[in-house]
């Protein structure tokens, strides 16, 4: 469904922006593939009449909760997600930026096809994606913006280089 001309203004209420995780390493098996939701963020669409426009967002990098885990050697608790949470906080986005800004919105086959930079705590790359009926979904690798991956039990679990993000409108 193509997203008719207007100025749009989403946040949490309009949808959920998720962060999907995978796991790497040779203790693999014992981590967990996560459900991740920014729990603040805000973003502004502008569509033109005939297609063109802008996007940007902005998230809270301190604003994350982890909603699941699949895999791994057991379930994950309350605290383990509070505690992989913190992590995140502490030591990977250690609260830095998080916006993307559109450099270019053209129409696309149900939707509109967005290009863009996407800035992580201070370091600016390219990105592209598809917006269609409020939907978005874009994978990135951590290390392209100089973040290496969380590990753990000594460097044998790794969080998987490439992240998956997506915006679901609810």
């Amino acid at each position: 469904m193509a997203i008719p001309p207007g100025s749009y203004t989403l946040g949490p209420a309009d949808g959920t922006l998720t962060v999907r995780t995978g796991k790497a390493g040779a203790a693999a098996k014992a981590g967990h593939n996560l459900v991740i939701e920014v729990t603040r963020w805000e973003a502004a669409l502008e569509v033109g009449k005939g297609g063109g426009g802008s996007v940007a967002l902005t998230a809270d990098p301190r604003s994350l909760a982890v909603r699941s885990g699949s895999g791994g050697m057991g379930a994950l608790g309350d605290e383990e997600k509070a505690s992989i949470a913190q992590s995140i906080d502490d030591d990977v986005l250690k609260g830095g930026t998080i916006a993307f800004r559109s450099s270019a919105v053209v129409e696309a086959p149900g939707g509109l096809r967005v290009q863009g930079d996407l800035d992580l705590l201070g370091a600016t790359r390219p990105v592209s994606f598809d917006l269609a009926g409020g939907s978005a979904r874009v994978t990135i690798k951590q290390s392209e913006w100089g973040i290496k991956p969380y590990t753990a039990l000594f460097g044998t679990l790794k969080v998987a280089d490439e992240l998956t993000v997506e915006l679901q409108p609810r």
